[in-house]
C-alpha cells in the first residue's frame, strides 16, 4: 500500500489581512472621534434618547466594514 502522503505546502500569509486590519482600527478610531465630537450636543438630550442615539452609533459603524471583511479573506470586494 504505497500512499502518498505528502501534504501540501501551507499557504503564503496574506498581506490583506495586516492591512485590513489596520483600516478597520484606522476606521473606527474615526468614528470614536466623530461620536464623541458631537458628545455636547448629545448630552443635552435626555437619557434614554442618548442611550439610543449611541446605541445606534455603536452598532451602524460596523455596516460598512462587511465589504471590508469580504476582501481581506478574499481579495474581492463582494461575494
Amino acid at each position: 500500500m504505497d500512499k502518498d502522503l505528502t501534504t501540501p505546502p501551507p499557504p503564503q500569509p496574506s498581506w490583506r489581512k495586516p492591512v485590513g486590519i489596520l483600516g478597520i482600527l484606522a476606521f473606527a478610531a474615526f468614528w470614536v472621534v466623530c461620536v464623541v465630537s458631537q458628545a455636547d450636543l448629545i448630552g443635552s438630550w435626555p437619557i434614554l434618547v442618548q442611550s439610543v442615539v449611541y446605541l445606534i452609533a455603536g452598532c451602524i459603524w460596523l455596516l460598512p466594514l462587511r465589504p471590508v471583511m469580504i476582501w481581506i479573506e478574499t481579495g474581492q470586494w463582494r461575494e
